[in-house]
């Protein structure tokens, strides 16, 4: 596969790091046959209500060190406002080096972009990426292909897996359903402890002097068991960790870092957002 557009740029981590410089005649007659005295018509039965299609996973992986990042966080808060997409923010690590350490960035979020680098068959990592469904990367802060990316996933609909996720007792409760299949899936389950709207104030690198804003940033991100296609049910914390969180998504995701196959999110109520300086 091809690697996205983009100049290269530098790497603190040995990787090749894109960036986006320049960077889908006849008539007919009904009769009615009577065989005795004619009787009211029959209502039809009611149609069951369509099932919602699951919403597109769109992963961010950005940075606040990044100049060519601000773009594609706007992108990425207006795709949240969807009802059709599931947005997530991904701060990086490999800016840091550069000027300005990303207040929001982990080291969980870099090996998560870096896997994706590997079983995709990427040379090198780089910002902004977006990934769609775990299948599809597009270069984050160029609008036209987001948009024609998220049209194809959602014409490229496969038979998902239902995810429910509820709050008990102070707790989260996922269900995962059985499905019927002559082979087994083996998919990860990923939950991810969200942030949903903040602002930080950048003081040096590429974004000096700048206030920017980010929705969904992943701030826990935790591999929570595997599923094999039979019905499972995993109770959690509500909050792990000391970091601000008010949302929880989950993917099901096959073998670690492959495709999508179920995906649902959660708010959690009664949390503000927060402003970093």
């Amino acid at each position: 596969m091809v690697p996205p557009l983009g100049a290269i740029g530098r790497s603190a981590y040995g990787f090749c790091m894109y960036r986006h410089r320049f960077l889908l005649g006849g008539s007919f007659t009904v009769a009615l046959l009577l065989a005795g005295p004619a009787s009211a018509a029959q209502p039809a039965a009611p149609r069951p209500a369509p099932v919602e299609p699951r919403p597109v996973v769109i992963e961010l992986f950005t940075s606040q060190g990044c100049s060519d990042c601000p773009a594609a966080d706007k992108i990425l808060t207006d795709l949240a406002r969807r009802r059709d997409v599931i947005a997530l923010s991904f701060p990086v690590t490999y800016w840091d080096m550069l000027g300005w350490r990303d207040t929001f960035a982990t080291e969980a979020n870099t090996l998560r972009q870096k896997s994706y680098s590997r079983v995709m068959n990427r040379s090198g990592i780089y910002t902004p990426q977006m990934i769609l469904d775990g299948v599809v990367d597009v270069v984050g802060n160029q609008n036209d292909r987001v948009m024609e990316a998220l049209a194809s996933r959602n014409a490229a609909r496969e038979q998902d897996v239902p995810i429910a996720i509820t709050l008990a007792s102070g707790r989260v409760e996922i269900a995962i359903p059985a499905i019927r299949a002559k082979t087994k899936p083996l998919a990860a389950i990923w939950v991810m402890r969200t942030l949903s709207q903040a602002t930080v104030n950048v003081e040096q690198g590429e974004n000096r002097n700048h206030r920017l804003g980010y929705s969904n940033v992943v701030r826990e991100l935790q591999r929570a068991g595997e599923w094999n296609g039979g019905a499972m049910k995993i109770n959690l914390p509500l909050n792990v960790g000391k970091e601000k969180q008010d949302g929880v998504a989950v993917l099901l995701q096959e073998r670690d870092y492959g495709r999508v196959i179920g995906a649902a999110a959660l708010s959690v109520p009664d949390q503000s957002a927060a402003t970093v300086h």
